[in-house]
Protein backbone atom coordinates (compact mmCIF):
# COMPACT_ATOMS: atom_id res chain seq x y z
CA UNK A 1 0.00 0.00 0.00
CA UNK A 2 1.44 3.55 -0.77
CA UNK A 3 1.80 5.59 2.25
CA UNK A 4 0.53 8.73 1.03
CA UNK A 5 -2.60 8.41 -0.86
CA UNK A 6 -3.51 10.11 -4.23
CA UNK A 7 -6.27 12.42 -4.03
CA UNK A 8 -8.26 10.57 -6.93
CA UNK A 9 -8.00 7.51 -5.21
CA UNK A 10 -9.77 9.27 -2.01
CA UNK A 11 -11.79 10.87 -3.64
CA UNK A 12 -12.59 8.00 -5.64
CA UNK A 13 -13.57 6.38 -1.68
CA UNK A 14 -15.72 8.46 -1.08
CA UNK A 15 -17.72 8.83 -3.74
CA UNK A 16 -18.02 4.50 -3.42
CA UNK A 17 -19.07 4.70 0.36
CA UNK A 18 -21.92 7.16 -0.46
CA UNK A 19 -22.59 4.67 -3.02
CA UNK A 20 -23.15 1.83 -0.85
CA UNK A 21 -25.15 4.40 1.64
CA UNK A 22 -27.91 4.75 -0.85
CA UNK A 23 -27.67 0.94 -1.47
CA UNK A 24 -27.84 0.01 2.11
CA UNK A 25 -30.26 3.00 2.63
CA UNK A 26 -32.52 1.24 -0.28
CA UNK A 27 -32.26 -2.01 1.45
CA UNK A 28 -33.39 -0.86 4.83
CA UNK A 29 -30.15 -1.17 6.51
CA UNK A 30 -30.34 2.52 7.90
CA UNK A 31 -27.77 1.68 10.45
CA UNK A 32 -25.23 0.84 7.63
CA UNK A 33 -26.06 3.99 5.38
CA UNK A 34 -25.43 6.15 8.55
CA UNK A 35 -22.18 4.34 8.65
CA UNK A 36 -21.06 4.62 4.96
CA UNK A 37 -22.89 8.03 4.63
CA UNK A 38 -19.96 9.05 7.21
CA UNK A 39 -17.42 7.80 5.56
CA UNK A 40 -17.60 9.52 2.14
CA UNK A 41 -17.31 12.11 4.59
CA UNK A 42 -14.25 10.88 5.99
CA UNK A 43 -12.85 10.13 2.56
CA UNK A 44 -14.07 13.25 1.50
CA UNK A 45 -12.16 15.28 4.31
CA UNK A 46 -9.24 13.29 3.60
CA UNK A 47 -8.86 14.24 0.15
CA UNK A 48 -9.50 18.19 0.69
CA UNK A 49 -6.39 18.37 3.17
CA UNK A 50 -4.29 15.62 0.96
CA UNK A 51 -4.69 18.47 -1.19
CA UNK A 52 -3.51 21.06 1.11
CA UNK A 53 -0.55 18.63 2.06
CA UNK A 54 -1.96 17.72 5.15
CA UNK A 55 -1.97 13.55 6.19
CA UNK A 56 -3.74 12.49 9.89
CA UNK A 57 -3.92 9.26 11.10
CA UNK A 58 -6.93 9.26 12.75
CA UNK A 59 -10.80 10.23 12.93
CA UNK A 60 -10.19 13.16 15.36
CA UNK A 61 -7.52 14.20 13.73
CA UNK A 62 -9.21 14.38 10.33
CA UNK A 63 -12.03 15.90 11.66
CA UNK A 64 -10.23 18.59 13.31
CA UNK A 65 -7.79 19.92 10.77
CA UNK A 66 -10.84 19.84 8.09
CA UNK A 67 -12.40 22.05 11.04
CA UNK A 68 -9.60 24.31 11.89
CA UNK A 69 -8.03 24.61 8.12
CA UNK A 70 -11.00 24.46 5.86
CA UNK A 71 -14.29 25.33 7.82
CA UNK A 72 -12.80 28.26 10.17
CA UNK A 73 -11.16 30.09 7.21
CA UNK A 74 -14.04 30.32 5.38
CA UNK A 75 -13.52 27.58 2.64
CA UNK A 76 -16.40 25.62 3.28
CA UNK A 77 -19.61 26.69 5.47
CA UNK A 78 -19.84 26.83 9.41
CA UNK A 79 -22.97 24.54 9.61
CA UNK A 80 -20.16 21.45 7.67
CA UNK A 81 -19.29 21.31 11.73
CA UNK A 82 -22.14 20.03 12.99
CA UNK A 83 -23.11 17.92 10.31
CA UNK A 84 -19.64 16.25 10.30
CA UNK A 85 -19.63 15.90 13.85
CA UNK A 86 -23.54 14.38 13.85
CA UNK A 87 -22.50 11.67 11.20
CA UNK A 88 -19.45 10.51 13.47
CA UNK A 89 -21.73 10.21 16.47
CA UNK A 90 -24.15 8.56 14.85
CA UNK A 91 -21.57 6.29 13.09
CA UNK A 92 -20.42 5.66 16.42
CA UNK A 93 -24.02 5.10 17.86
CA UNK A 94 -24.67 2.39 14.91
CA UNK A 95 -21.51 0.53 14.46
CA UNK A 96 -21.50 -0.08 18.29
CA UNK A 97 -24.77 0.54 20.15
CA UNK A 98 -26.23 -2.78 19.98
CA UNK A 99 -29.33 -1.59 21.38
CA UNK A 100 -30.46 0.88 19.02
CA UNK A 101 -31.54 1.08 15.47
CA UNK A 102 -31.38 4.42 13.16
CA UNK A 103 -34.81 4.88 11.85
CA UNK A 104 -35.23 5.68 7.60
CA UNK A 105 -35.34 9.94 7.97
CA UNK A 106 -31.87 9.96 10.36
CA UNK A 107 -30.51 7.90 7.90
CA UNK A 108 -31.57 9.70 4.88
CA UNK A 109 -30.61 12.79 6.49
CA UNK A 110 -27.25 12.12 6.92
CA UNK A 111 -27.32 10.77 3.20
CA UNK A 112 -28.21 14.09 1.87
CA UNK A 113 -25.57 15.94 4.79
CA UNK A 114 -22.30 13.70 2.83
CA UNK A 115 -23.77 14.47 -0.54
CA UNK A 116 -23.71 17.88 -0.01
CA UNK A 117 -20.09 17.91 2.17
CA UNK A 118 -19.08 15.62 -0.75
CA UNK A 119 -20.30 17.95 -3.40
CA UNK A 120 -18.56 20.96 -1.80
CA UNK A 121 -15.27 19.17 -1.51
CA UNK A 122 -15.31 18.12 -5.26
CA UNK A 123 -15.90 22.18 -6.18
CA UNK A 124 -12.81 22.90 -4.01
CA UNK A 125 -10.52 20.70 -5.42
CA UNK A 126 -11.92 20.81 -9.04
CA UNK A 127 -13.35 23.74 -9.19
Amino acid sequence: MNSEPNINSVLRKAKYKLKTAHIDFENGQYDDAVSRAYYAVYHAMTAALLFKGQVYSSHARTIGAFNRDLIKSGVFPKNFTRMIHDLFDDRQLGDYDVDMSFEREIAEKNIKNAEMILSAVEKYLFG
